[in-house]
C-alpha cells in the first residue's frame, strides 16, 4: 500500500513580491558583470545590505549576470573581495538591473 500524496502547507506569502523567474531569466540574458563572458551565465544574489539575512536568500530584486566561474568566486571570495578585484559594485548593479528589468512590478509588491 503506498501513502497518498503530500499536500504543500506553504501559502507562498512568505515569497510574494521576493520572487520573479521573470525577473532571473532575464537578468541571465546579460554578459557576466564581472569578466564579459557571455556563456554559463547565473542570476547570482547579493546579499552585503541587502534584504536578505542569515540563512535567508535575498530577494530577486538583488540579482546580478555572473558567469559560472565568477559566481564561484564571488561565493568563495566574499562579496567585498570580489567587488574590488573586478572594479564593480554589485549592489549598484543589481540596482540597475532592477530599475531596467520589465518584470519588477512583479517584485515591487506591498508587503502587508
Amino acid at each position: 500500500m503506498s501513502l497518498p500524496p503530500r499536500l504543500s502547507r506553504k501559502s507562498g506569502k512568505a515569497d510574494k513580491g521576493k520572487r520573479s523567474p521573470g525577473h532571473r531569466a532575464w537578468v541571465r540574458g546579460h554578459a557576466c558583470s564581472a569578466c564579459g563572458e557571455t556563456a554559463g551565465i547565473e542570476c547570482a544574489h547579493v546579499r552585503e545590505g541587502t534584504d536578505g539575512g542569515m540563512g535567508m536568500k535575498p530577494s530577486d530584486r538583488w540579482c546580478v549576470s555572473l558567469c559560472r566561474d565568477c559566481h564561484s568566486e564571488q561565493h568563495r571570495i566574499g562579496e567585498g573581495p570580489f567587488e574590488r578585484k573586478h572594479g564593480i559594485s554589485l549592489k549598484t548593479l543589481a540596482a540597475a538591473f532592477f530599475k531596467a528589468s520589465p518584470h519588477r512590478h512583479k517584485l515591487e509588491v506591498e508587503h502587508a
